[in-house]
């Protein structure tokens, strides 16, 4: 059995404790609902500092506006890459029309912005839309 991982829940944002072998099956202690769903979360402030501070997989954060072309565009392609990079990672949306502080904080200068975190901070960015094999593939070749 692998060591347990720090995993934070994409609907009541708790951490809990799962082996990484039990990542794909687990379920939140808390509110009972999968860790997992194959889908992106959106993020407030408080649920982003969680996500990003607490868990021990990489987050991959789509800096998004709902009134971007592009941003729309792109969402689709954003949830098939979050069925094809989950449990491994968690994919997760932040509307900078929303949650202004944020796009601020990251210097978000065009979007979408996909920027990948793990132990908390930032280690890679990209800007601009892609399909979901490019953002799997643009994942992975850094290091999610």
């Amino acid at each position: 059995m692998s060591d347990p991982q720090h995993i934070v829940c994409p609907h009541c944002h708790t951490t809990n404790r799962v082996a990484a072998d039990d990542r794909a099956q687990a379920d939140c202690g808390k509110c009972h609902q999968p860790l997992f769903t194959g889908h992106s979360v959106a993020l407030d402030q408080a649920a982003f500092e969680r996500h990003i501070g607490r868990s021990d997989i990489p987050v991959l954060v789509d800096f998004w506006a709902p009134w971007c072309g592009p941003c729309r565009q792109m969402a689709p392609a954003y949830e098939q890459a979050a069925g094809q990079l989950e449990p491994a990672m968690r994919l997760a949306k932040v509307d900078t029309e929303a949650v202004p502080a944020l796009g601020s904080r990251f210097n978000i200068r065009s979007i979408p912005t996909l920027a990948l975190f793990k132990g908390g901070r930032e280690v890679a960015r990209q800007a601009g839309a892609m399909g979901a094999a490019d953002i799997v593939r643009w994942v992975r070749m850094h290091g999610g």
